[in-house]
């Protein structure tokens, strides 16, 4: 059986909301820096479109601006954040250290695919779900395609008493959980401290959510009848660990008032999740064990070049304790003190300042009996929400601006339609040329006639090279390089192009001077695509 399969609450027991860091004052040992960063993460993610200003950034952290700088910066070079004059962009690489916590927990691997079938067979969304404290985070959604829809995200985090999972969770809590749960409700009735929900109008009394743990803990699922907002209800069962009998996720069937009642939910639905839950539980029971492998050497030392290069503004120590998170996978779950360090290449002093900070904000919780560490959900709070609705081409943009402004050319993305016969534009990024290649999004074209198509349709010439070179085929005077785009499993998904008007390149130039830099452009937006898309699917338009 998989180790940690259970979800382990904070060492503090803390409520998470969105404080960056667990109320308690920091221990002497914290790192400050990390700290600093983990607040700006905190805070991007909680902005509309993880975007906020430099100033907004300042604003919401209480920072001096310089700090501010250095941090962003420092996150920048890590490729966690994008810099865009005087605004900050949470970037699809960050989605690495969810990942780390995705993979080490194991649950979305093993049950996904059945919450997916699930939800196809009943035409309604279906979610994965785990404690954190006294809220709830999604590990897995599969949601259905309707104008009225579930738009909850994965890693976003609610109130336990609002929600249909949150009452099987709380059936294991001790009394230091149900302290720290009252002192919650008392300082944030409304739940303000939760952005994933709208504020509660008319909170509960607390009496309410415990009657309802009483009534889960008999019955053995739990209903949302309106809970969280009007129309929105939800029927959950737990997934239990077969090794300890408590709840490892809970999956739940989301719908709303105009397609099923509460009640609906419980005679018509409820015995079709039980069945599904029934088979997850099956899959935890016979699931391999694990083969642990050594974790990965020196996970941290490319930041020395990166000190030398940018100087005082990289926190080099910012960046060490972030890489700390990405020794985790799903074969090393749980890590001593000394594999921490030599995954990161840190000394066993810095990899333990480090943790300790972690441990301080929630991200790592410590295991007395095997003196081992373990990611906690709350590494999901970083960043993971936002990101975890990026399409490809929000993905592409920034790649496609960069190779536009270095080439000084037109470049854009396309996909293939569905009847395989025409590409469609679904990103593009122009030059400040008087005279270039203009193609308005949506734009669909014969696939055989672009250099884009030739590209999708994987002609024997295009295999073989690895591009399409198009010359003026389409249109006198357009000249168009292509680049297949991958996603993780090696399956072309996409393709990359600049064009521009013949008169500027010859053929040949276009392949010397315009290849190796759409290439490379190619190669970062896979790395993206490949982070962003471990545990979602990434929409192509």
């Amino acid at each position: 059986m998989p180790a940690d399969l259970t979800n382990d609450t904070p060492p503090d027991g803390s409520s998470t909301g969105t404080a960056p860091t667990a109320d308690t004052d920091p221990p002497a040992e914290a790192v400050t820096p990390l700290l600093r960063g983990i607040a700006v993460l905190h805070h991007l993610t909680e902005a509309r479109d993880g975007t906020l200003s430099l100033s907004g950034l300042e604003k919401a952290t209480g920072l001096a601006r310089s700090t501010v700088d250095r941090v962003t910066a420092t996150l920048a070079r890590m490729g966690y954040v994008r810099l865009d004059g005087r605004d900050v962009s949470l970037a699809p690489r960050l989605t690495e250290l969810g990942n780390a916590y995705l993979a080490a927990l194991r649950l979305p691997a093993l049950l996904s695919a059945r919450a997916d079938a699930l939800a196809d067979e009943l035409d309604e969304s279906v979610s994965l779900a785990v404690a954190d404290g006294d809220g709830i985070r999604f590990i897995h959604q599969a949601t259905r395609r309707r104008a009225m829809s579930l738009s909850f995200r994965i890693g976003d985090l609610l109130p336990a008493e609002r929600t249909a999972p949150g009452p099987l969770f709380a059936t294991e809590w001790t009394d230091t959980d149900w302290h720290h749960w009252h002192t919650r409700r008392a300082a944030d009735p409304e739940d303000r401290t939760f952005p994933a929900v709208p504020p509660a109008e008319h909170p509960t009394p607390d009496s309410d959510f415990t009657h309802r743990t009483t009534t889960a803990a008999t019955a053995g699922y739990s209903l949302d009848d309106q809970l969280i907002e009007p129309g929105l209800v939800a029927v959950s069962v737990p997934v239990r660990d077969p090794r300890t009998g408590a709840p490892a996720c809970v999956a739940s069937v989301v719908s709303h008032t105009s397609r099923h009642t509460a009640d609906d939910l419980r005679t018509a639905l409820l015995p079709r999740l039980r069945e599904a839950v029934r088979s997850m539980e099956h899959t935890l029971h016979t699931a391999p064990p694990l083969h642990p492998a050594p974790p990965p050497a020196g996970l941290a030392t490319w930041t020395g070049a990166s000190k030398q290069l940018l100087g005082r503004d990289f926190v080099e120590s910012l960046a060490r304790g972030l890489t700390v998170l990405t020794a985790f996978d799903e074969n090393r779950p749980a890590l001593t003190l000394t594999e921490v360090a030599k995954a990161t290449g840190l000394t066993r002093a810095t990899a333990r300042r480090a943790l300790i900070t972690h441990e301080h904000a929630g991200l790592v919780r410590r295991r007395t009996a095997d003196h081992t560490f373990t990611l906690t959900p709350r590494v999901l709070s970083l960043g993971f929400p936002p990101l975890s609705r990026t399409s490809l081409p929000q993905i592409a943009q920034p790649h496609l601006t960069a190779l536009a402004d270095r080439v000084h050319e037109s470049a854009a993305l396309a996909v293939l339609s569905d009847s395989g016969e025409e590409i469609q534009y679904t990103a593009r990024a122009s030059t400040g040329r008087v005279l270039s290649a203009h193609i308005a999004l949506g734009t669909r074209l014969p696939a055989h006639a672009t250099a884009l198509g030739r590209v999708l349709l994987a002609l024997p010439e295009t295999r073989t090279a690895g591009y399409a070179l198009v010359d003026e085929e389409l249109e006198a005077g357009l000249r168009s390089l292509a680049v297949p785009v991958h996603d993780r499993e090696g399956h072309v998904v996409a393709a990359l192009n600049v064009a521009m008007h013949a008169a500027r390149r010859t053929a040949d130039a276009c392949v010397t001077d315009i290849l190796p830099p759409l290439r490379q452009t190619a190669a970062h937006i896979e790395a993206d695509l490949s982070a962003a898309g471990r545990f979602r699917p990434v929409p192509l338009t």
